[in-house]
């Protein structure tokens, strides 16, 4: 197949990145200020799209490249290729850091409660009232499309992990998840 220009400059950048991936993994410090600089903007985007918060997005990219720079050496192309590899090691790091930030969300509903055990009546018939129409929506999906997008909100697991209990290939669980959410999204318009 011949390569158009931009075809070939793809292929190019995805090369330099998975070499100065493992050149980072030899602890080489100018190959992983080159690898920062190519990529620290996009996965940026990463962490500001899954934690919506600036100063939250910074530490999380931070981290991330702190564990390049432990792990790269682990880092295999035969795998996956370099950005998709720092890509997953963005998202695991952002849904760690959302996973720690609803554990302490959750210990401030429990102390809240403590001082009010009960919220007040119109509280109470609104979240009622959402969480019928919710039930409503969920109800019309399919069980196992219904069981994963409960795991993965309530429960946070990852797409990885949904696959692995569903059995079924992980396109096919991320499939699920996006059909599912627009469905539920759909029909929560239609009560507002």
């Amino acid at each position: 197949m011949l390569q158009t220009p931009m075809n070939q400059s793809a292929t190019d950048e995805r090369e330099v990145l998975a070499r100065l991936l493992r050149q980072s993994g030899g602890q080489d410090e100018r190959a992983f200020a080159e690898l920062y600089r190519r990529t620290s903007s996009k996965l940026f985007g990463v962490c500001l799209r899954m934690l919506r918060e600036r100063g939250e997005a910074e530490d999380a990219l931070q981290n991330v490249y702190l564990s390049v720079w432990r792990r790269a050496v682990s880092f295999d192309p035969a795998r996956a290729g370099a950005m998709t590899w720092l890509i997953t090691l963005t998202r695991n790091q952002c849904i760690d850091r959302l996973r720690r930030h609803r554990e302490t969300s959750l210990d401030e509903i429990v102390a809240d409660n403590l001082v009010d055990p009960m919220p007040g009546p119109a509280a109470h018939g609104e979240a009622g009232e959402e969480r019928q129409r919710l039930e409503h929506c969920l109800d019309t999906l399919a069980e196992q499309q219904k069981a994963a997008v409960r795991a993965a909100f309530f429960s946070g697991a990852t797409y990885n992990e949904l696959a692995e209990r569903c059995g079924v290939p992980l396109a096919t669980m991320k499939s699920w998840i996006r059909r599912s959410l627009i469905r539920l999204r759909t029909c929560l318009e239609h009560f507002n």
